[in-house]
């Protein structure tokens, strides 16, 4: 069937027929995940259209992935993360959905009393086992959506499941359709999609759920999982792997909208962020995320990355605020003992730290020669500098006007309390110390050589 589409100005093929291929043996993708080898990366130059939707935002999932790698969060502390979490994604909602677990007492006190707060946003989703009793569990709680684990790939039908495709998708609809019966919205977490049939399993999966979002007149969403981290933003990139070719096709060939796809990625190769960007670019209006993408293995997409990719690529913020993520990345510190690696972007204590006189010396002059942005207001994260023996004066006056809150008026690397304290720092390293001198010591420093506002 062709249709005019208003939008492209094109007739265009609006009805793709992809039949269950219900094969005896798995499809393993050997080609690509040898396994004795690192996975391939593969090109067919097939080019998905750049499509993004006219609005997208950012859901989380802190509180059910992201306690798969950690001790379980508190109820207290699952609140007051909740709380910081609806002021970091403003008044529009841009962190729209937020994720619990319900298995527990504590996970279902944690999800009442964020309740009670009465927040709009994030909106308050689970994720259950697929069981009758976990659905009424969940419309009892007041809940509109969860999450149904619906693994698509022949290493997990075959593998984990022991099942045919046929075996597995005839599963799955009948508990979606039960989570349906049972008043709940279904959201789809279709497992290690980027080692699946696209064509064979999952595209025809996807058309039944389309048919039974027809028939039922509720809304199912589908969370396209990259459960391993093998998808490629890459252009030109060949299926199974292709970020690009998955949320094109489940738009193009399964008909699902913008608002019903979500982009769920992991971090084993480095591309967790670039991948929820590119499934956003492509046509997926929601990318899932946990703070500080703390997650299973190497983690998620951290969600504090996707607020500040929001704002590259929509040129706006829209009402986020960015100032909560340096809240959020002092409680995990203080409040739970998170070590954060220091060089984190962001959330590290000292990503913008440098160490080279002549950095120190550029950032003097004008700091934006060698900050970001400024971090200090969109942040609350002002530059910083790190004393070794190639900080020089430069690096020193940096210090100083950091520690004695001078910004506005800083102090110049010729000013006798920068050479003073230069003396002292030279003399450390001419003596044979190898390792940085800590605030901690300066300060001390400081105070022993008189050098004061």
């Amino acid at each position: 069937m062709i249709e005019y589409d208003k939008n492209s100005h094109l007739l265009t093929e609006i009805e793709h027929n992809y039949d269950l291929q219900d094969v005896k043996e798995p499809h393993l993708y050997r080609e690509i995940f040898p396994y004795t080898e690192i996975p391939k990366c593969t090109f067919n130059h097939r080019l998905s259209p750049v499509d993004p939707p006219k609005e997208i935002w950012i859901t989380d999932t802190t509180f059910r992935d992201g306690q798969q790698s950690r001790a379980p969060y508190t109820p207290e502390q699952i609140v007051h993360l909740y709380k910081l979490m609806s002021k970091l994604g403003g008044p529009k909602g841009k962190i729209r959905q937020c994720e619990f677990f319900l298995y527990s007492e504590k996970d279902k006190e944690a999800l009442r009393r964020c309740q009670e707060l009465g927040l709009r946003f994030p909106e308050i989703t689970g994720w259950i086992r697929a069981t009758q009793k976990d659905f009424e569990l969940a419309r009892d709680l007041g809940l509109k959506e969860c999450g149904i684990l619906v693994s698509c790939s022949d290493y997990h039908i075959f593998k984990k499941l022991k099942k045919t495709r046929a075996q597995a998708m005839n599963d799955y609809l009948k508990v979606v359709s039960e989570a349906i019966d049972a008043g709940i919205n279904p959201r789809c977490h279709f497992e290690d999609i980027t080692r699946a049939d696209f064509y064979g399993f999952v595209i025809p999966f996807a058309h039944q759920l389309q048919l039974l979002m027809e028939k039922s007149g509720r809304p199912i969403k589908i969370r396209a999982c990259d459960t391993l981290g093998y998808g490629i933003p890459y252009s030109g990139a060949s299926m199974p792997r292709s970020v690009a070719g998955i949320i094109y096709g489940l738009r193009n060939y399964a008909g699902f909208p913008p608002e019903l796809l979500e982009w769920h990625g992991h971090n084993d190769f480095y591309k967790a962020v670039v991948n929820s960007a590119t499934a956003w670019l492509y046509g997926a209006a929601s990318v899932n995320c946990s703070l500080l993408g703390i997650g299973e293995r190497t983690g998620n997409t951290p969600l504090e990355a996707m607020v500040i990719e929001y704002a590259q690529l929509r040129g706006t913020l829209d009402g986020m605020d960015p100032t909560v993520i340096r809240e959020i990345a002092d409680y995990y510190e203080a409040e739970l003992g998170y070590q954060i690696p220091a060089n984190t972007p962001f959330v590290g204590r000292d990503f913008n730290m440098t160490q080279a006189g002549i950095h120190a010396d550029g950032l003097l002059k004008d700091e934006e020669i060698y900050n970001i942005f400024d971090t200090t207001t969109i942040l609350k994260s002002p530059p910083k500098v790190s004393i070794t023996q190639t900080s020089g004066a430069a690096g020193l006056a940096m210090w100083l006007t950091g520690y004695l809150g001078c910004r506005e008026h800083p102090v110049d690397k010729d000013d006798p309390r920068v050479v003073r304290l230069k003396e002292w720092v030279d003399e450390q390293y001419d003596k044979g110390r190898v390792t940085i001198i800590g605030n901690a010591e300066l300060e001390q420093v400081c105070k022993t050589l008189g050098i004061t506002a």
